[in-house]
């Protein structure tokens, strides 16, 4: 049973930076390609970021290219995204999830985390 856990979510101003971690149980992370996803109150879960297995490749959302950097750290089963010029828009609760290498936005497992919330104040 995979078990995703993502933290380092909190309360910051616009402009602002937030690290946030992901650990994954129950399964290797380097076996997969990885990603962030993040839903906002009233919309659909959508896509964030994903890096693959070696770490090589990043992808991004348009509007997080340039402010957001997608990393893992296989031999911890640890991934990071580090969030910079944090706007209100980026409000959202953000999860991780394992990524289909085929379909990078495509998300591959199908139990999801509590996710860690991020609020980015105006």
């Amino acid at each position: 049973q995979v078990q995703l856990v993502e933290s380092g979510g909190g309360l910051v101003q616009a402009g602002g930076s937030l690290r946030l971690s992901c650990t994954v149980s129950g399964r290797t992370l380097r076996s997969y390609a990885m990603g962030w996803f993040r839903q906002a109150p009233g919309k659909e879960r959508e896509f964030v970021a994903a890096i693959t297995r070696s770490g090589d490749t990043t992808y991004y959302a348009d509007s997080m290219e340039g402010r957001f950097t997608i990393a893992r750290d296989n031999a911890g089963n640890t991934m990071y995204l580090q969030m910079n010029s944090l706007k209100s828009e980026d409000t959202a609760v953000y999860y991780c999830n394992a990524v289909f290498a085929s379909d990078y936005r495509r998300p591959y497992f199908t139990s999801w985390g509590q996710g860690t919330q991020v609020t980015v104040s105006s």
